[in-house]
């Protein structure tokens, strides 16, 4: 193997990430020797992730812990530090989505407009996160002059999709705050690089006839004519703190199956 490729031993925190494409980030990180500590709001998925990790020989460690609220991702660096003595690498994951129109379109089901408190809630979520995680992490990551962070985006920050105003302004802006931190950490050795995901259903959570819908979807609209696997995401990410991708910042990578680049 190629040592530029090697990240065991690497401590690596990961949100949200106890189903869906952060399983498939942990999943192959952890294969891959490094040190995961997972984050997630409850242990509904994250005590059995744990155990299915733990059957496999790659134990990785979790934490109940709120990523939108200051104190809970101060307790999450404090654990971390605690558990392994210093953090190489961050990856905001956390993610979710609320369907909602500013102004319903005529003919519409849904008659009700996306509401103030919906706004803050998803872009909290997608955004706001990402950056608690990085202010939480800033001193241990300047101070060592060394850190990546990986923030994940979506394919929507690239094409905004009507009906989902609050997630497509938020991933989009997940995108600029990375380009944005990726120059300010630059002279202190810390790069910051964003991964937008396209369609990602994950198998565990969709039933067969949902995830035959997604295939079909996927074959008409997506160049390569299929869904992702989260592990593919995985993969990339792997890439990414490794020191094969050192000369990397600032950079959001699509990893969507050219979806972006269909015409219309």
């Amino acid at each position: 193997m190629l040592t530029e490729f090697d990240i065991s031993g690497r401590t690596v925190i990961v949100t949200g990430a106890a189903r869906g494409i952060g399983r498939g980030i942990v999943e192959v990180l952890a294969e891959a020797g490094a040190n995961v500590m997972v984050t997630a709001l409850t242990d509904r998925y994250l005590k059995p992730l744990q155990e299915r990790m733990a059957s496999r020989g790659l134990p990785i460690e979790i934490l109940v812990a709120d990523a939108t609220d200051g104190a809970d991702w101060q307790r999450t660096i404090d654990t971390a530090l605690d558990d392994w003595g210093h953090i190489d690498v961050l990856i905001n994951n956390l993610g979710d989505a609320i369907e909602g129109y500013l102004v319903p379109p005529p003919g519409s089901d849904d008659k009700t407009p996306l509401t103030e408190e919906e706004w803050r809630s998803v872009v909290d979520i997608n955004l706001t996160e990402a950056f608690l995680g990085c202010q939480a992490i800033a001193d241990h990551f300047v101070s060592r002059r060394a850190g990546k962070v990986i923030n994940i985006s979506g394919y929507a920050a690239r094409k905004g999709n009507p009906g989902f105003l609050a997630y497509s302004t938020a991933k989009a802006g997940v995108v600029h705050l990375t380009q944005t931190l990726a120059q300010e950490w630059a002279q202190y050795g810390v790069t910051v690089n964003c991964i937008g995901p396209g369609s990602f259903p994950d198998p565990e959570l969709a039933t067969a006839e949902e995830m035959n819908q997604r295939q079909a979807l996927a074959k008409k609209n997506v160049p390569l004519g299929r869904v992702g696997d989260p592990r593919e995401v995985g993969l990339l990410t792997a890439y990414l703190i490794s020191d094969a991708a050192n000369y990397i910042t600032g950079e959001t990578i699509y990893i969507d199956g050219g979806a972006t680049f269909k015409p219309a």
